[in-house]
């Protein structure tokens, strides 16, 4: 199985093409049209079997399936936090992200993944899970006197057994991520490692993650795609 996400920075009709060259059998797409509302015909076509969230047609978070694939929602309340996409995928708990400051004063992007966490972590804390996207965030920022720091929220997620691929593969700490995933207005001196993918042991043990190479990627989005493969059939160079 191959997960992408991906923040596509707006405008996913017309960038749709080079998620396809990915042959993904799951994308999640950060800053996406709402396929239901959208005047492009192809866009919802290509769409297919999806789910969608967000208060802005134009720029919400999808979960895209493949033909053959399971998709389906799963009915946990949000609590009014943005941006959460939980459903099950082919029997995998999969949990798509993309956190916001959801007009929270305190509890924002990283604030809004714990507050999550806090009501439904027991949901995840499944032999087959998947956290993945665009958590906004980094070890980097973390305050002393916060206890919803990143650092807190990647305790929260290896208490219930899930770990970061990027870490496990690389061996480096939270904070010491030598590829970013993201470029402040698209400047390659201002890099940040902002996206992960969150996988359960099970899950994990059988995984690989590349990034997408910067040079393909940042004409098209402030982001590079994150791309798990989960018992890939060959080994692909996994960063740029």
């Amino acid at each position: 199985m191959r997960i992408v996400s991906w923040n596509c920075n707006g405008a996913l009709r017309k960038k749709r093409h080079l998620l396809d060259e990915l042959r993904a059998d799951i994308l999640v797409v950060q800053e996406c049209e709402n396929p239901e509302h959208t005047q492009d015909a192809d866009y919802k076509q290509w769409a297919g079997s999806h789910l969608w969230a967000g208060d802005n047609k134009n720029k919400g978070l999808g979960v895209f399936a493949k033909s053959g694939m399971r998709l389906e929602a799963l009915d946990l309340d949000t609590g009014g936090l943005q941006l959460f996409l939980p459903c099950m995928v082919n029997g995998i708990m999969f949990l798509a992200v993309w956190t916001k400051e959801a007009g929270s004063p305190t509890f924002k992007y990283i604030g809004q993944l714990y507050k999550w966490l806090q009501l439904h972590k027991a949901q995840l804390a499944q032999q087959r899970a998947i956290v993945i996207g665009d958590l906004n965030s980094n070890a980097c920022w973390d305050v002393w006197d916060r206890w919803w720091n990143h650092s807190d929220v990647v305790k929260e997620l290896a208490d219930i057994g899930l770990h970061s691929l990027y870490h496990a593969q690389t061996g480096l700490d939270q904070g010491s991520e030598a590829q970013p995933t993201f470029f402040l207005h698209r400047k390659l001196e201002k890099p940040y490692h902002i996206d992960y993918a969150f996988l359960s042991e099970m899950l994990k043990n059988s995984a690989q993650l590349s990034i997408g190479a910067t040079e393909l990627w940042i004409e098209h989005s402030d982001h590079l795609p994150l791309i798990v493969d989960i018992a890939p059939t060959q080994k692909t160079k996994p960063f740029n």
